[in-house]
């Protein structure tokens, strides 16, 4: 079965992506991926503090960085020069030593400056470059309008600098993602991927502290982001990769189904391990030739192609048919 499929421009052998995340650090774990059959992979990100490292820029930008004026001193001493020679390294590394497309990854909040500096991982290589970013929700005087608008003003400023293909990364939490996310396409961005996973926290009741919760995801967190990738498929022009809780070769085919383009995937290598990738691979093509299918092609957004399954997707709260049998 051919399982090829076209990501955000790119060739790939295979649907499945392995995400940003420490699994994607070094280059000998980036080699294993690929040599697991990886269809791309998504190097760790690089943080917008380590290509603006100015101590005066960022106290005005984040009041983080005034009440823990060591983390600039850390940021110029260390972050900065090693942080972005080490990434570039990876990526040449990454290319020279491996034949699955490289994505490079800013995490990043604002639009100003580092942009320019988007050109630098072209240069070194980078395939597609992944925008991962996270703009705090809790500043009383940001209004969501302004959020969405800086999403797309980082976009629209990272193209003037790359000829790459450019995705962007979501969190699920705006009002009106497919609003956003056509003001996203028409401001550059060749893919969307549905959705970030952030930091979660949890309180430890005996010693009543604030912990950090599980930083693994569970497959019951797929469904939002198979909600809005059937959702978006057929009304957006722009790639989808599906994200979040996709642990087994059933994920991936349920948001082909769905009409994602891609899927990244992440904790299931945390937990299997990166050859886990070959047993995804394999039980992706073994479904598909169970159910007579040559290729990604013939099935990929079958399901949200139907106006019944659109409206089920649609559907926010349950049907009282649904309550009464539950």
């Amino acid at each position: 079965m051919d399982l090829s499929v076209t990501y955000m421009g790119l060739e790939l052998e295979n649907p499945i992506i392995v995400s940003s995340s420490q699994l994607t650090s070094n280059l000998n774990t980036v080699k294993k991926a690929a040599e697991h059959g990886a269809g791309a992979v998504v190097l760790k990100s690089l943080f917008e503090e380590q290509l603006l490292a100015d101590t005066d820029r960022l106290l005005d930008q984040d009041e983080q960085y005034f009440w823990f004026p060591e983390a600039v001193d850390f940021i110029n001493s260390h972050a900065k020069e090693q942080g972005v020679n080490e990434y570039l390294t990876l990526i040449e590394g990454s290319k020279s030593q491996t034949s699955v497309p490289i994505i490079g990854s800013i995490n990043c909040n604002t639009p100003h400056e580092w942009p320019r500096f988007a050109s630098a991982l072209e240069d070194a290589g980078i395939d597609g470059l992944e925008l991962n970013i996270s703009i705090s929700p809790f500043d009383p005087e940001l209004t969501s309008q302004e959020i969405e608008d800086r999403y797309v003003e980082i976009v629209t400023e990272v193209k003037k600098y790359v000829q790459v293909p450019v995705a962007v990364k979501l969190g699920p939490m705006f009002t009106n993602p497919y609003r956003l996310v056509q003001q996203l396409e028409r401001a550059g961005a060749d893919a969307v991927v549905l959705f970030n996973r952030f930091f979660q926290p949890d309180i430890d009741i005996e010693k009543e502290r604030i912990v950090r919760g599980s930083k693994f995801s569970s497959p019951e967190e797929m469904t939002e982001p198979l909600r809005w990738v059937s959702l978006l498929s057929n009304r957006v022009s722009c790639d989808l990769a599906g994200n979040t809780g996709i642990h087994t070769a059933e994920g991936v085919v349920k948001h082909l189904l769905a009409g994602a383009d891609a899927v990244q995937v992440c904790t299931t290598l945390y937990k299997n391990g990166l050859d886990y990738l070959e047993t995804l691979i394999s039980d992706l093509a073994s479904w598909g030739q169970e159910q007579h299918y040559s290729s990604i092609g013939q099935f990929q957004g079958k399901l949200s192609r139907d106006s019944e399954n659109q409206a089920a997707f649609e559907r926010v709260q349950y049907m009282k048919k649904t309550l009464a049998e539950v």
